[in-house]
């Protein structure tokens, strides 16, 4: 016999053991498995008890829901009551025995005992499916009309279960809902106003839905919501009897009918969203409960809460809004961590809806409407705004709580709070806490850190002063793209805060432990970049027109080199020295050796050159490569070749010569002069490749791209592919289009890439004209032609040119190779018999720009192939000054393929100066000869004193019929 169910709560309360209790649940089920087999039906409500309780502490008890289906349809009240308990909580609404209920809730709908009714609401309410809803919906409408009030307020919730499983009944019991509202049941209106509020909902869902879809939502009717807007006044009256005490249901602590208040207020939300005229009628009473409701007690605060909620949703009005703001204000002061939190997180709610609406405002096409909302939404945004920066300081003082959640909130209201006018203060506050927050959320701080720095920074001093500190506090967290910026906006800004920045970053190294590699690795990038201005001392007095928040002068004393060189060589030589860090150090140090050539610190020069090749045999590879070609640098900026084992090995190609020619020593020295300013598309680019975050792009540098044009003959637009300020194709000599596919193509040498990368200056060497006329008069002559011998060897330097050493990495591009194909194409057609056809050059002008005039040199190196093109590129400056970083970009429409060469040199001296005329080769194939010209378009970019210069131009004058 199975036990009661008191007896089962005493034997589960005795065990000592989770194992005990688990045994007494299994013998009690099994006991329970055997009753509901032998069909003992005097003790299946017991049973059913039994597993209530057996539910509650967690075991299964799936094998007692056909006992509840029995028990609902037993004819005995008690029975019924445990059978609809047992179906609400054993059951869910995905289980299939749930369908054999409808007949009995159907049937005890219509009963006379209004409790058993009241029972069959309640499972619909909890357990309805759509199937269900569509059944039993029509006897449910029959009790909202019921006279007795019990029954109302159970068939209004049974009828938002219905309505929101199936929506497409809302439009059938409108007016029996706005009926019910006038009902003076203290029950009825509270189940009302939440039906209302869900059926509101509904069809908000069903709208989103439609655009989700596709469908247009203007043609979306609102039956309800028109309906409903029509009761807000009829709302307002309610809302004001039940503040002034027309309800007496229910009071607590010093509000009276807390519940029927917050859902009063959440229904005209609903109502006043979008809606002016709702929200002008609600705006005096939302006063009234905002005013006079008591804060003392829990209760009185979950009313503002909600109304606060309401007033920020609806139109309300500037003053209004502002009332709300010093009711959040108050909760930031109270001693309840929920309260505050919820504060926090419904200001920074505010703040960003406000922006949205600012956006939206902004994006409107209308230019009147748009000045004025534009307008309209400034004046709110101000009112509210001023308001919330009242209370700046509490929330600055959250910062210091000790509850984690509630910092994360304070600074992310603290980051919607920064403007032009407190950007100092609250950045010294987020520094502040940047030293005291785990270290796992310094990354994101120190993000967004630079996102306010670059919208909102006053000035450029200030500006890289609160980077650097960012960086001596949480350098070892930050990403490598706030190190990136860092250095990007010291290398944009003035000389004399260049020399600052260096100046500040070599104190801080000194002060630091090694372990901030973000500090380090900016601070050894400004010193190899401007080691020359620590050299010198320095000194800057703020003035009041600087807005400098801070009235000392600054200065530095000078350093000398070798002092500078201990100082790096610290950081390299700690065993937590990262190789991110080695390797800005190596070529820092190679930077210095240029930068303190005139020092006369010849010991400090030999130890920077001994440091380099240091890690001439380092385990990490890209350390002893740079290593030996930074070696190589050096000693050619000397003007001494590199010692080999064979004079055939010369590194720079220089046999049977001690020293170098002039242009490579000046091509050595180009490489180490300073990096030219980076453009801010690199920034923009970085940022549109997930460098920040989604909505929070602030900041002058945030553009969108431009969309690309397919017009003009297939010919890539430019702006698209020249935007970023960077090319993968810019590590590669030569580059060749796939078929049919567009070709875009950038000079090989000038390469940002990587700061490491100083070599790619190097091939920029002025090409070397060597004597080929004999070589070219022998193998013109057809009867010396031997089709399986070798080119002739008798000059050496011809010989290096056809063969070059691998080891000539400094070799210029050789100019006469040309030549060399064309002979040998030549001899060809003499030992056939046949006549090559003589090849003219062309000159095709280009763009000239500042000074910068290119013209190309067009001619046909296979005779034979006359689809094949050489275009030579001359740059020529008629400038006094000389022009440095030249790079040129060319694109190509489809059927068109290109190979493209480094140019002769990336310095173009002026007009008159000797070899002042560089040169660049690029070798087109037109598929499409005699159908379609050639067309280029190009980007050209230079530096001309101190200023980066980019131009576009399209070069389309070439001969009809044969380019």
């Amino acid at each position: 016999m199975s036990l009661k169910l008191r007896d089962l709560i005493r034997k589960v309360r005795a065990c000592k053991t989770a194992a005990e209790e688990r045994a007494v649940i299994a013998k009690e089920s099994a006991m329970i498995r055997t009753a509901i087999r032998e069909e003992q039906t005097h003790f299946r409500h017991r049973n059913v008890a039994k597993l209530l309780f057996m539910h509650m502490l967690g075991y299964p008890t799936h094998f007692g829901q056909l006992e509840c289906m029995k028990l609902i349809a037993s004819p005995h009240f008690p029975e019924k009551r445990i059978g609809y308990l047992g179906m609400m909580l054993l059951l869910s609404e995905e289980a299939d025995v749930l369908m054999l209920s409808t007949n009995a809730l159907k049937n005890d709908l219509t009963s006379s005992n209004r409790f058993v009714s009241g029972l069959a609401l309640c499972a619909i309410g909890n357990l309805a499916t759509a199937d269900m809803s569509r059944d039993l919906a029509p006897e449910v409408d029959k009790h909202l009309k019921s006279a007795e009030p019990y029954l109302r307020k159970k068939a209004c919730l049974a009828m938002a279960r219905c309505l929101t499983k199936c929506p497409e009944m809302v439009e059938d019991f409108v007016d029996r809902i706005i009926t019910l509202l006038k009902d003076r049941s203290h029950g009825v209106l509270i189940t009302v106003v939440q039906l209302m509020t869900q059926v509101l909902i509904v069809e908000q869902n069903n709208k989103e839905l439609t655009v989700v879809t596709g469908g247009n939502v203007d043609d979306y009717d609102t039956p309800c919501q028109d309906a409903f807007v029509k009761l807000v006044p009829s709302l307002v009256k309610l809302m004001r009897n039940v503040i002034g005490g027309g309800y007496t249901a229910s009071d607590a602590g010093g509000a009276t009918d807390i519940f029927l208040q917050v859902h009063i207020l959440t229904l005209l939300r609903l109502l006043g969203t979008g809606n002016d005229k709702a929200s002008e009628e609600m705006n005096d009473v939302l006063a009234q409960v905002a005013t006079n409701t008591e804060t003392s007690k829990n209760s009185g605060n979950a009313i503002l809460y909600e109304c606060v909620q309401t007033i920020m949703a609806v139109e309300s009005d500037d003053g209004l809004r502002v009332l709300a703001v010093n009711i959040l204000g108050r909760f930031l002061l109270n001693r309840d961590n929920n309260i505050r939190y919820v504060a926090l997180n419904t200001l920074s709610k505010c703040v960003v809806d406000e922006k949205n609406v600012n956006a939206n405002a902004n994006a409107v096409k209308d230019d009147d409407l748009v000045m004025q909302q534009a307008l309209a939404a400034e004046d709110g945004v101000h009112n509210a705004a001023s308001a919330l920066q009242k209370h700046r300081a509490t929330i600055v003082d959250c910062l210091k709580d000790p509850d984690v959640s509630i910092r994360q909130r304070a600074l992310e209201l603290i980051y919607h709070l920064v403007n032009s006018e407190n950007v100092e203060s609250l950045t010294a506050e987020l520094l502040n806490y940047l030293v005291l927050c785990p270290r796992e959320h310094r990354a994101d701080i120190c993000s967004r850190v630079l996102r306010v720095v670059e919208k909102y920074s006053p000035n450029d001093r200030w500006r890289v002063d609160t980077l650097i500190t960012m960086l001596t506090i949480a350098g070892r967290e930050s990403a490598r793209a706030v190190q990136s910026a860092s250095i990007i906006y010291i290398s944009r800004s003035s000389e004399d805060l260049r020399a600052y920045a260096t100046h500040k970053l070599l104190k801080a190294i000194r002060d630091d432990d090694g372990t901030q590699t973000g500090l380090l690795v900016v601070g050894i990038w400004c010193i190899g970049e401007y080691g020359d201005v620590l050299l010198k001392s320095y000194s800057y007095t703020p003035s009041v027109s600087d807005g400098s928040s801070s009235s000392s002068a600054v200065s530095f004393s000078a350093n000398d080199p070798a002092s500078i060189l201990e100082t790096l060589e610290k950081v390299i030589g700690r065993h937590i020295c990262t190789v991110d860090v080695k390797q800005h150090a190596l070529t820092a140090f190679t930077k210095l050796c240029e930068r303190f050539a005139g020092s006369g610190d010849t010991v400090t020069l030999n130890r920077l050159q001994e440091l380099v090749k240091q890690n001439a045999k380092s385990h990490v590879l890209e350390l002893q490569l740079r290593s030996c070609e930074y070696d190589a640098l050096i000693n050619a900026m000397k003007g001494l070749k590199t010692n080999k084992s064979s004079p055939d090995d010369s590194i720079f190609g220089m046999n049977g010569s001690e020293c170098l020619s002039e242009g490579v020593i000046s091509a050595a020295k180009e490489a180490l002069v300073r990096m030219p300013i980076v453009d801010l598309r690199v920034m923009n680019k970085q940022k549109s490749t997930g460098y920040m975050g989604d909505d929070d792009m602030v900041g002058g540098l945030d553009t969108k791209p431009k969309t690309s044009s397919k017009q003009n003959d297939d010919l890539l637009n430019l702006e698209d592919i020249f935007s970023s300020g960077s090319t993968s194709q810019a590590n590669k000599n030569e580059t060749k289009s796939q078929k049919d596919e567009p070709t875009i193509i950038s000079s090989p040498a000038p390469t940002p890439a990587s700061d490491m990368d100083l070599l790619s200056e190097i091939f920029s060497a002025p090409a070397t004209t060597l004597p080929t006329s004999g070589a070219v008069s022998n193998m013109n002559g057809a009867s010396s032609y031997d089709p399986f011998g070798s080119l002739p060897t008798s000059n050496s330097q011809q010989s290096n040119i056809i063969n070059p050493s691998p080891m000539d990495a400094f070799a210029p591009v050789p100019a006469s190779s040309s030549a060399f194909a064309l002979a040998a194409n030549h001899a060809m057609g003499d030992m056939f018999g046949t006549t090559p056809v003589a090849s003219t050059n062309i000159t095709v002008p280009g763009p000239s720009h500042q000074g910068l005039t290119i013209e190309f040199e067009c001619t046909k190196p296979e005779p034979g192939n006359r689809a094949k093109s050489t275009l030579i590129a001359k740059f020529k400056n008629t400038n006094d000054d000389p022009i440095y970083g030249l790079s040129l970009q060319v694109a190509v429409p489809k059927y068109v393929t290109m190979e493209m060469k480094p140019p002769s040199s990336t310095t173009v001296a002026p007009a008159t100066s000797p070899a002042s005329i560089v040169t660049q080769s690029i070798t087109v194939v037109n598929s499409k000869l005699g159908q379609k010209n050639l067309m280029l378009k190009l980007k050209v970019g230079f530096t001309l004193n101190g200023t980066k210069v980019d131009h576009m131009a399209t070069v389309s004058g070439f001969p009809a019929g044969e380019y």
